[in-house]
């Protein structure tokens, strides 16, 4: 794209919603559709400013939308994008020929002299980070399978034999014990979540509660309207007529995206969990997608399925060094843990930021 992009901000989210749902496929994130920044500012906004911006190309058509918001204003501004928090993934939302003229227009948008981007959870494959000149502050895994075989068989192939031996064997066995898949529709949404949420606990038992069941509002309103959108897979594995396990996530953008999943310790021998994850791999290759996002986490039963990880960026964008007032502003996001504040501080002090 040649030529710079206007800035205009849109009022509200209901203004933006009609443009940014057209390009929220084409930007390829499920976190930043206009669907999840809705439901996410319903919960989450707490009256803070939204700073919703459009860019527009010299013959008025949309580009893409800038989701920020204002987390503080006061003694610097610190802007985030809407969606944070819960979602694996973040960034301007445009179609891939367009992340170049977007890149600038969020440099112009955060160029006051008072101002500072917390970026979070980039996805590297996207580029952002060169473009928007910024200064990485964490780096975390989120790894993903490149699903390029035709057949579950294939699939399967491709993988060592003892791996294919126990993705079979132990499917076998809870066969014979009764295992049934069933996915979750609009009559059972409601009672399926709540078998999540008690699997998610039972799996997380000791740990206290997790903020995945902390907040079930969001979560439960999301999947409603992903599930009206043809979006959502909360697939269970049921023995006996009794949840075993549970695996919430969503077809979008020619991609599986796990979430979340949760399984009874009861049934841990069997690898009640391993079972139902293989399921939906088999399904997204059965479905023809071209990947499965595993997404936030490295945990090592990942690594067993995963062909790479891209993994995610946090960085911090802003137009000048800013010194103690950045470190205080970007110590407002209270949501990232101490080891993660500690950081952001010491790479504003050491660097300072770029715009």
């Amino acid at each position: 794209m040649t030529g710079s992009l206007e800035l205009e901000p849109f009022d509200d989210l209901e203004s933006a919603r009609e443009p940014w749902q057209a390009l929220g496929e084409r930007a390829g994130n499920l976190f930043g559709t206009w669907e999840w920044a809705s439901v996410w500012w319903r919960h989450f906004g707490r009256g803070r400013r939204l700073r919703l911006i459009g860019c527009r190309r010299p013959d008025g058509t949309l580009a893409g939308v800038l989701p920020l918001y204002e987390a503080r204003r006061r003694p610097l501004q610190l802007l985030r994008f809407v969606g944070h928090g819960p979602a694996d993934q973040l960034g301007p939302i445009c179609a891939p020929e367009d992340r170049s003229a977007l890149g600038e227009a969020l440099k112009r948008a955060v160029s006051g002299p008072a101002s500072v981007l917390l970026a979070e959870r980039l996805w590297p494959p996207e580029g952002w980070i060169d473009r928007l000149e910024a200064t990485v502050v964490r780096r975390e895994e989120s790894p993903r399978v490149a699903l390029d075989a035709s057949t579950w068989d294939d699939f399967l192939g491709a993988r060592s034999a003892n791996f294919r031996q126990q993705v079979r064997r132990r499917e076998r066995n809870l066969r014979k014990r009764g295992l049934v898949y069933r996915l979750a529709d609009a009559t059972s949404l409601e009672a399926d979540l709540e078998s999540l949420y008690r699997l998610h606990e039972a799996r997380w038992e000791g740990a206290g509660t997790t903020s995945f069941t902390r907040h079930r509002g969001f979560h439960g309103e999301f999947a409603a309207v992903a599930l009206e959108r043809g979006w959502l897979r909360l697939w269970l594995a049921e023995i006996d007529g009794r949840s075993v396990a549970a695996w919430y996530g969503f077809r979008f953008a020619d991609a599986y995206w796990y979430y979340q999943a949760g399984r009874d310790p009861a049934w841990d021998r069997e690898a009640a969990g391993f079972v139902l994850l293989s399921h939906t791999i088999r399904q997204a290759v059965e479905e023809g997608v071209s990947e499965y996002r595993l997404l936030l986490g490295g945990e090592p039963y990942k690594a067993r399925f995963a062909s790479d990880d891209p993994g995610l960026e946090t960085a911090v964008v802003g137009s000048r060094v800013l010194g103690r007032a950045a470190v205080r502003g970007m110590a407002a996001a209270e949501d990232l843990s101490p080891s993660a504040r500690g950081r952001l501080a010491a790479t504003a002090r050491r660097l300072g930021l770029r715009g």
